[in-house]
């Protein structure tokens, strides 16, 4: 072998074997960060759980709502208005969690109750991919 395909191997084997950066890491399919149970579909309840972090991430103020700015864009206006029956301008978790269920049937068309990979491509999976991430 010549020496210049050896000295090439080894910098492609020490390039291979060095860390990746965070910043470069491919960020997980959406059904591999939120498939708690492993069956590679996403159930309303493991989106829930998703919803109810993101929910205690957000809700800074510390009031159990989150306001329009709180959700940084997560929900369009029109989503925030129909999420918020009461019209007070805010979502307590019980509202939110409805939101994240209507958006949640809107991404199965096919009513089996689970999301996989190519429903989370469509525009209502990532709708809803949004605002649970």
């Amino acid at each position: 072998m010549n020496k210049t395909f050896i000295a090439a191997a080894l910098s492609v084997a020490a390039l291979m074997a060095m860390p990746v950066s965070p910043a470069l890491a491919r960020k997980p399919a959406p059904v591999a960060a939120l498939d708690t149970d492993n069956d590679a579909t996403v159930d309303l309840n493991e989106i829930n759980k998703s919803a109810e972090a993101l929910f205690g991430k957000l809700e800074k103020d510390n009031d159990g709502t989150i306001e329009p700015k709180e959700l940084q864009g997560r929900l369009s206006k029109k989503e925030f208005k129909a999420a918020d029956p009461d019209n007070d301008g805010t979502l307590d978790k019980n509202e939110f969690l409805a939101a994240i269920a209507s958006l949640f049937k809107a991404a199965d068309p096919d009513n089996d109750g689970t999301l996989d990979e190519k429903e989370f491509k469509t525009k209502e999976g990532k709708a809803l991919l949004r605002v649970v991430r």
